[in-house]
């Protein structure tokens, strides 16, 4: 839950980004503000701890690393325990604001040491590239030296001034991080689909896959050992799970993802939201290619599995199958996606990566509900071998990314209910109309989930299908065949219409002979 006060962050945050991009694109801005903003809670939280490690020792970490030399690599090590990694005095955030502050020509060359050292040294897994979109030696800051230590001077001083008031807690920095994001996301357009997911959508999905498999009236999962999103973007959605689980309620977050900007957003995302490193991995790779390693796995006996499901994967994107793609493990039951359109080898992927107690929720665009060829025999395989759970409809315009209506489709390897649960969730009253965007208000977000929860069969919104149904429709999940929003007419009573056309007829008499009676005194002939 955001505050009111990280809400005002992110805001501030905002108003900064604003201010100052006009010296670069938006996107590449977008790198530079994130960056610093995550260098920022890495140091604050390292000082934090520091000085708990320390206690009356602490002056400054400058001074006890002058102070006490032949104690600074047991320091470190203790240090690498507690938070998982370690920052040298010189490259601390206030280290850097000071520079700033005093307009030092160092300024510059110490963010190249500091980026570098962050990325090879700070932590014992590898964040190599972390900070690979950064490049402060780019034209885009200023011709020179000078110009580009000038205008990061100002960056990191008008980022200073705006956080004065705000505490550094891990909440406030890491939902301030993803308001920016989804600023950001906003104002990109096409290209904010490559790494953002809407929170009230990603809610929608968390909410749903944590809950009990067998039983989800029941309520939640008592722990997810671990959760993949194969195309997570900057990590909302991976987050999102955890929040609904809680720190202790879930054990590894498994993420992947092929935009190496993103992927870096992601990694910077996990730590900002105090997940250790850990605690999870992110792989940068293409997951239709299944570059991974630990997912390479062909015995079913020693494969990993995951508890938990999500993705929200580009929508038809063009692929390049083989003539050998048919072998895969993951498509070889089911089918290829047709070159088209990769929904389906999206979610087979995902699919195939699920425990036999986990829940699968994926956001794909309407057309694979009812698209004939390869996606139809894809479905049906699906649908008889009693995996599909759920489909639900949402509004359009939902996303940055693109206006068409999505679908969420909810995937069991074993299920308890022999029907299928459709919500259609597309009309007027479950949305908020915006100028450039719709929304989702927490009580339509409330209302899908507690439908799925419960299996609701309520008029024009949620119904339960069986099988044979599906069927005879030849396997079309096209929602409004089975939830239409159509008004019922109300029935139409021809004695009463007749006795009211009667008695206007009567009135339409009345008044004729009337109105012949003025003009008759007038002379002139009557109305017929």
């Amino acid at each position: 839950m955001i505050t009111n006060k990280q809400h005002e962050l992110g805001k501030v945050l905002w108003g900064i980004a604003d201010n100052l991009r006009g010296a670069m694109m938006a996107d590449d801005f977008r790198d530079y503000m994130l960056s610093f903003l995550f260098w920022k809670y890495l140091s604050d939280n390292y000082v934090d701890a520091a000085k708990k490690e320390l206690g009356a020792d602490y002056t400054t970490l400058q001074t006890w690393y002058i102070e006490n030399p032949n104690d600074t690599e047991l320091f470190e090590k203790q240090m690498k325990r507690k938070v998982h990694y370690v920052i040298e005095p010189k490259y601390l955030w206030n280290n850097i604001v000071e520079l700033a502050r005093i307009q030092s020509k160092e300024l510059l060359q110490t963010l190249e040491d500091g980026f570098k050292y962050i990325e090879n040294d700070s932590f014992d897994s590898s964040f190599k590239g972390l900070f690979s979109e950064i490049n402060l030696s780019s034209e885009k800051l200023g011709k020179n030296y000078t110009e580009r230590n000038d205008l990061l001077t100002k960056v990191i001083t008008t980022i200073a001034n705006g956080l004065k008031e705000f505490s550094a807690d891990n909440d406030s920095l890491g939902d301030a991080y993803e308001y920016l994001i989804g600023q950001f996301a906003a104002g990109s357009g096409q290209k904010a689909g490559e790494f953002y997911t809407p929170q009230m959508i990603s809610t929608i999905l968390s909410r749903i896959v944590t809950l009990d498999c067998q039983d989800s009236a029941s309520g939640k999962k008592n722990r997810i050992n671990r959760v993949l999103d194969f195309a997570c973007g900057s990590g909302s959605l991976l987050l999102n799970v955890r929040n609904q689980m809680g720190e202790s309620g879930i054990g590894k977050i498994y993420g992947q993802e092929k935009n190496i900007t993103t992927y870096n957003l992601c990694r910077m995302n996990m730590l900002l939201h105090g997940v250790k490193d850990s605690a999870f991995e992110i792989h940068h790779g293409d997951s239709l290619a299944n570059d991974w390693d630990i997912l390479q796995e062909e015995n079913p006996a020693n494969k990993i599995d995951f508890d938990a499901v999500v993705a929200n994967p580009p929508f038809s994107l063009r692929w390049d199958p083989t003539e050998d793609t048919i072998n895969d493990f993951r498509f070889n039951r089911y089918g290829v996606a047709p070159r088209s359109a990769a929904d389906f080898a999206f979610l087979l992927h995902g699919f195939h990566f699920l425990s036999e107690d986990g829940t699968m929720a994926i956001i794909l665009p309407h057309g694979v509900l009812f698209r004939g060829g390869k996606e139809l025999a894809i479905r049906k395989k699906l649908l008889e071998d009693d995996n599909i759970d759920a489909v639900i409809g949402l509004p359009g315009n939902l996303f940055y990314s693109t206006g068409i209506p999505v679908c969420i489709i909810v995937l069991k390897k074993c299920r308890k209910n022999d029907k299928i649960l459709f919500i259609n969730a597309s009309s007027d009253e479950h949305y908020e109309k915006g100028k450039r965007q719709n929304y989702l208000r927490d009580k339509d977000v409330d209302d899908i989930v507690d439908t799925y929860q419960f299996r609701k069969e309520i008029l024009r919104y949620s119904r339960q299908v069986t099988l044979q149904e599906i069927r005879d429709n030849d396997y079309n999940l096209n929602i409004t065949r089975y939830v239409s929003l159509a008004q019922e007419e109300k029935p139409i009573d021809l004695q009463e219409v007749h006795d009211k056309l009667v008695e206007i007829e009567a009135e339409i008499i009345k008044a004729r002979d009337k109105h012949n009676e003025f003009l008759k005194e007038l002379g002139l002939p009557p109305l017929v």
